[in-house]
Formats: C-alpha cells, sequence, structure tokens
C-alpha cells in the first residue's frame, strides 16, 4: 500500500520500498555452497516509501530515505553465532555516540508468512543470541515482520525521546519464496536463512537524532566543518592557507575565511554556523606561528602554537570526545 507505482510503455513498475530483493538478485547469479557462509552482503541503498503527508516530520519521517542494510545468508545453526556478532556491532556504535539503548524482541504477528514450528526456531536463536550477550530485553508480541521475528535497538536522545533504528531480523521465508539455495554438507539442496540487519535504520533519521542530541553542536570528530580560520584583514590570507595546509595533511576538515568583513562578524557568523573550531589569525600570530582559537562553548584560547592544536586537535578525534579541551 506504500510503494509507488508507474506505467511506462505497457509496462508496470515499482520504486523499491527496502533492499532486500537486490541482495537476493544478487546472491541468485551463482552457486552456493556451505562453505562460503556466513556470506555478508551490505547495501547503502536509496528507498522511497509514500507515508502519510500528516506523518512527515523533518529528517525523522520522510518517503526517501537511505538504509545501511546489510543480508547475511547463514546455516541454521550459525543464526544464534552471527546474531551475536551484530549485537555487538550495534553496542560497538551506539557507545561511540554515546547512546543509551534498550532492547525489544518481536515475535510473530497476526499476518505472517510461514509455520509456527519455523517462527520458534527463529525466535529461540534471536532469545539465545541476547542471553548469550546477557542482554536484558522486552517481549513485544505480535510486532515481527510478517516474514520473521526482530529484535529492535530503541536509542534514547538528549530529550528523553525513544527512537527505534537498529533491527536484526531472522528470515526463513524469502529464500524459500525466492528459491534460493546452498548446497550442503550433506551435498543436498537447502535453503539458507537471511538475517536481516540495520544499524543506524534510516541515516536520514539518525542524523536528525545526532543534530538534536547535540543541539547542533557536533563533536570536533563529526562536524562536516571542524575548522575555520579567519583572517584579520587580506594580508594574513597567505598564513591562513599555510595553517589549511598542514590542517588537510592531517586529514581535517578546513576552511579559509578571508572576506573584507569585520572579524566580529565572521566570528559571529561561524559561530550560528556551529562551527566547532574558530581560528583567528593577524600581524601577531603571524609573527609567533599562533592561532587564537574559540571553542563550541564560547571559550577563546590565545597564543596557540601551530603543533601544539594540531596534535590536541588528532588525539580529541582519535578518542571521539565530546568537548573540545586545548
Amino acid at each position: 500500500d506504500s510503494m509507488y507505482f508507474t506505467h511506462i510503455d505497457s509496462l508496470y513498475f515499482a520504486v523499491k520500498p527496502m533492499n532486500c530483493p537486490g541482495s537476493i538478485l544478487f546472491y541468485r547469479e551463482a552457486f552456493h555452497s556451505y562453505k562460503e557462509f556466513p556470506l555478508r552482503l551490505a547495501e547503502y541503498g536509496l528507498v522511497h516509501r509514500h507515508e502519510l503527508s500528516g506523518v512527515l516530520s523533518g529528517l525523522f519521517r520522510v518517503r526517501s530515505f537511505t538504509q545501511d542494510d546489510a543480508h547475511i545468508f547463514v546455516t541454521p545453526s550459525q543464526i544464534k553465532e552471527e546474531v551475536a556478532r551484530v549485537i555487538d556491532l550495534v553496542d560497538y556504535l551506539y557507545k561511540i555516540f554515546r547512546f543509551d539503548y534498550h532492547v525489544e524482541l518481536s515475535t510473530k504477528p497476526e499476518k505472517a508468512m510461514g509455520s509456527d514450528e519455523i517462527w520458534q526456531i527463529a525466535e529461540r536463536s534471536l532469545k539465545d543470541a541476547l542471553k548469550s550477550k546477557n542482554l536484558d530485553f522486552k517481549i513485544n508480541e505480535g510486532a515481527g515482520a510478517f516474514y520473521g521475528p526482530k529484535i529492535d535497538f530503541h536509542i534514547k536522545d538528549v530529550l528523553g525521546r525513544s527512537w527505534q533504528c537498529a533491527t536484526i531480523q531472522v528470515d526463513f521465508q524469502m529464500p524459500e519464496k525466492f528459491d534460493l539455495h546452498y548446497i550442503g554438507e550433506d551435498n543436498s539442496k537447502h535453503n539458507p536463512v537471511i538475517i536481516h540487519r540495520v544499524i543506524y535504520g534510516s541515516i536520514e533519521r539518525f542524523l536528525g537524532i545526532l543534530i538534536e542530541h547535540y543541539a547542533g553542536k557536533l563533536p570536533l570528530w563529526l562536524a562536516p566543518v571542524q575548522a575555520r580560520i579567519l583572517t584579520v584583514a587580506d594580508r594574513f590570507e597567505n598564513y591562513a592557507n599555510e595553517i589549511k595546509e598542514d590542517f588537510e595533511k592531517n586529514n581535517i576538515r578546513v576552511e579559509v575565511d578571508s572576506r573584507t568583513e569585520s572579524v566580529g562578524y565572521k566570528v559571529r557568523e561561524a559561530q550560528l554556523q556551529k562551527i566547532t573550531l574558530i581560528l583567528t589569525v593577524g600581524e601577531k600570530e603571524e609573527k609567533d606561528k599562533t592561532v587564537a582559537v574559540r571553542t563550541l562553548d564560547n571559550k577563546v584560547y590565545f597564543d596557540v602554537k601551530i603543533n601544539d592544536l594540531l596534535e590536541k586537535v588528532l588525539k580529541n578525534i582519535e578518542e571521539k570526545k565530546v568537548k573540545v579541551e586545548l
């Protein structure tokens, strides 16, 4: 019901609402053995869903969005171990962003494909994986996908709101419906199991959560522009560009603002744009090979040596700290 359809030259087409068919078609391009498993296929795929206009909301709920999908083809005996690996990946990434989360296990819905027996095997595999990681989880009865149960990770933002982002789904149904096979140890054909997983969920939604979580003041390692160098006058542009080159050699995202505006105007503009580090250079800084540095929390540091600044910036980025300390 939420797909976009079009009619071209007597044929009907639909814009994809999910990435699963792409991985399935790729899998079908070759014969597979159990020795290849787990077979992990990843895709940052753009999908479209015709959401009702009343529920659209900024980056949080949109009609066109990108999912960091992976489809992992496994044998039934590999489900628990592979799901546990994905749980580790979710935990690793969410800790980097300093997000707390809670976990829900969603079980068979009323409208579902497959037998009760298959569903019980899939649900048990997910429970066992969660227990092996000593994770507390809530059972969400009847909220699974139509093709399999799932684990959902809900992160909490700075306002205390909960957002469902990462999900891990075990799917016995699509491999059967799409006639997917692999050759097992017994030299016979078997249907693989697909583990569907996303970590961020929707890239757009996750960016929206991050922007609000940090009130737009993204940590240095995340900021699109990590530093902006402001010149007091045109004659200091060469010195500003020397600093820019040093920063760029260290893969720091930096800009030079050499416009003939006042320093106060350029500082205010950079602050409105939430530039993490605002560096100012004038006659004294050029002579001493230093900069004046203003951080997002409006602290100003004078006579900062370029090499010292670079060292601290690189350490901050490597450790992914929330604040810059000079």
